[in-house]
């Protein structure tokens, strides 16, 4: 596999996984999907960007690796950049302001 696939696949896996995790979506879609999958594991998996790319980059690894080896490593390399991807852009929120009374 070259390096432009490389690319297409891991930026694909981030795309479609910040999309199903932490966007509304087109005519808010997916958030409503979102609802209606509720709390059970199909929700909670949406919740949780680290879980949900690993289910996002097997379609991806398999559509773009050769040999079963090749497709199982792909398959954790893509989540792991997709991850890398997230956490590189991603502004870390302020912590809660915390004081202590005397």
């Amino acid at each position: 596999m070259n390096w432009y696939w490389s690319i297409l696949g891991t930026l694909s896996v981030w795309r479609l996984t910040h999309l199903l995790q932490a966007e509304d979506g087109p005519w808010n879609l997916v958030v409503r999907l979102r609802q209606r999958l509720g709390q059970g594991f199909w929700g909670g998996l949406l919740d949780c960007f680290y879980c949900l790319s690993l289910w996002v980059a097997a379609p991806f690894a398999w559509l773009l690796g050769g040999s079963l080896r090749e497709q199982f490593l792909l398959w954790l390399a893509l989540s792991g950049a997709a991850i890398l991807l997230e956490r590189t852009t991603t502004i870390p929120s302020a912590p809660a302001p915390y004081w202590k009374e005397e």
